[in-house]
């Protein structure tokens, strides 16, 4: 379901682990920053970044499909451009449909791909676009 409802976004906060897609070990960087306030907010976040080894303190992984089967990702936190996204969408599709975890896909700020949140829909997963994950945490759970 493509979610923009405050319930819908709350439901999505349920989670308890979330894989953030771009995720950067500068800190200043929004796509730092966002996943550390996860973090501080109970979230288990699993870093995704072919360039990093360990991000946040948690080891990070090439790709989705790399993350292991015992690590249940409820959530994919988008940090990439929105070209890059439909990729990512696909991903999170396979994951859920293979392993059975993958519940939502976001993609953060300015980050859209209509086309990709219909495939997302179409599988059962929750899809938000162009929405901070912080923002709306903060305005609807914190």
């Amino acid at each position: 379901m493509h979610v923009t409802d405050d319930g819908g976004l709350r439901s999505i906060f349920d989670a308890e682990t979330v894989a953030v897609v771009g995720c950067s070990t500068t800190p200043g960087k929004a796509a730092h920053d966002i996943p550390a306030y996860l973090k501080r907010h109970g979230y288990r976040i699993v870093p995704i970044n072919p360039f990093a080894d360990e991000v946040l303190d948690e080891q990070a992984y090439d790709s989705i499909a790399e993350v292991p089967e015992s690590i249940e990702i409820d959530v994919v936190d988008v940090f990439r451009p929105s070209e890059e996204a439909g990729d990512i969408v696909d991903a999170a599709i396979e994951r859920h449909e293979s392993v059975g975890d993958v519940d939502a896909v976001w993609l953060q700020l300015n980050i859209t791909d209509a086309e990709a949140g219909q495939r997302a829909t179409d599988a059962g997963l929750d899809f938000v676009q162009d929405k901070c994950m912080k923002v709306e945490h903060a305005r609807l759970v914190d």
